[in-house]
């Protein structure tokens, strides 16, 4: 009876342990919400965040990710950049384009893995097949009734050296420039360790990618463990920001499978920009996350 009892004391302890570490290593696509208070729009505007699909698959046409997206019923979805595979062929992406076009306006700027196989202009050649709007430091207005808010983006760095094209920084200028008076303004860029730029510009709000979640998280201890272009402890690993009066929302990316991802599910991100009560607007922040 000891030995039983033992036996099956270890089995439980085994059984705990593969859950445990099942959980912590768990790839499956999760949403993730944030909401952003405004003065400068009288309706909500519900803006879906994609990001970093490398050569991620979920499932056939991409079926996974478009039944959280049909769910969500958002008025945009924006593409951060790296949402394609560095050297296999575009199939997963064309798949996601062609169940994503004519239900929602498509953003789309490029990301560093674009650049640096060589993909940028295949890439956005077949975004714009599908009616996608590749922002090269262009800003768009995104209408809903009356209401408009504007998105402008910027390639990604990069394309300083991989690209003739006009500089970054002359990208991100432009959009700066680009700006309507009163209208709240998003920059959709890949990288989110230049918040400190996006917020000189004065944009009230970015959307971003490229740090993958910092690959490993402690919740309520590490956010990230090491992320590009900022090493170990990034600051900006995923998740809601703010820097002056500008707000940053990271995406954790939707790669999986091609690294290693531990506390740290790819994400599916929703904003919902959210119009301060008429009582509230003299004393509300321009903007703020309020969960």
């Amino acid at each position: 009876m000891y030995k039983r009892t033992g036996r099956f004391g270890l089995m439980k302890r085994g059984l705990a342990v593969a859950v445990a570490g099942a959980a912590l290593l768990w790839s499956g696509l999760r949403v993730r919400r944030y909401r952003v208070l405004t003065r400068k729009t009288t309706v909500p505007f519900r803006l879906a965040l994609l990001s970093d699909l490398h050569s991620a698959s979920y499932g056939c046409g991409q079926s996974e990710l478009l039944r959280k997206l049909a769910a969500a019923r958002p008025d945009a979805v924006l593409m951060a950049g790296d949402m394609a595979p560095d050297r296999d062929p575009l199939d997963g992406l064309q798949e996601l384009l062609l169940s994503l076009c004519g239900r929602w306006p498509l953003f789309y700027v490029s990301g560093n893995h674009e650049l640096r196989y060589g993909r940028e202009e295949a890439v956005k050649e077949l975004m714009r097949a599908f009616g996608v709007f590749v922002l090269e430091g262009t800003t768009i207005l995104l209408h809903k009734g009356e209401e408009k808010i504007s998105i402008g983006g910027v390639d990604d760095p990069q394309a300083d050296f991989y690209s003739r094209r006009e500089g970054w920084m002359g990208q991100l200028y432009r959009c700066e420039r680009d700006r309507e008076e009163g209208v709240f303004s998003v920059l959709l860029s890949h990288r989110p360790e230049k918040l400190p730029l996006y917020a000189s510009c004065g944009f009230d709000l970015a959307l971003c990618g490229h740090a993958h979640g910092g690959q490993v998280r402690i919740p309520g201890l590490v956010n990230g463990l090491y992320a590009p272009n900022q090493g170990f402890l990034p600051r900006y690993a995923g998740g809601f920001y703010r820097k002056a009066g500008t707000a940053m929302v990271v995406s954790r990316g939707l790669a999986r499978n091609s690294l290693p991802r531990v506390c740290n599910p790819p994400e599916l991100v929703l904003v919902d920009l959210l119009p301060v009560p008429l009582e509230d607007r003299g004393k509300a922040s321009q903007t703020g996350n309020i969960g």
